[in-house]
């Protein structure tokens, strides 16, 4: 169940991340300067503790090690009326991809469905376990 846990709350940050750069997608300004950068969620496996003998080598919990920010350059569109234009009318928008923000927000909440059945599965066992001995 930890480990399902584990996996859930991964797949929450990175809905989270990927909701953020979609609502930022038009951001031309932030307090740091320049347009907004595109966030990656940066996921580790670490092995559970307290398992019996052996089962340690095969069994790891997933955790969010950093939220990076992207180093690719913004994106210049050509709109001489927007307040944040450059003397050539070029405005650097921010280095977010629409439909691969749509593809990580699918992909997460995917896998955040597999590892509600997953924990629910685990549940059952449980459940089933303890009533054996009822």
């Amino acid at each position: 169940m930890d480990v399902s846990a584990s996996g859930l709350a991964v797949q929450r940050t990175r809905l989270n991340v990927a909701s953020s750069n979609l609502a930022n997608i038009a951001t031309t300004r932030t307090p740091e300067g320049g347009p907004y950068r595109r966030k990656d969620v940066v996921v580790s496996a670490n092995p559970v503790r307290d398992l019996p003998a052996g089962f340690a080598d095969y069994v790891r919990k997933v955790e969010v090690s950093e939220i990076q920010t992207d180093q690719a350059e913004p994106r210049l569109q050509h709109d001489p009326g927007h307040p944040d234009a450059d003397a050539d009318g070029m405005v650097a928008y921010p280095n977010v991809n629409l439909i691969e923000e749509m593809v990580d927000m699918i992909t997460a909440s995917r896998a955040y469905e597999a590892g509600v059945t997953a924990l629910g599965t685990a549940v059952t066992m449980a459940e089933r376990a303890l009533s054996i001995g009822r």
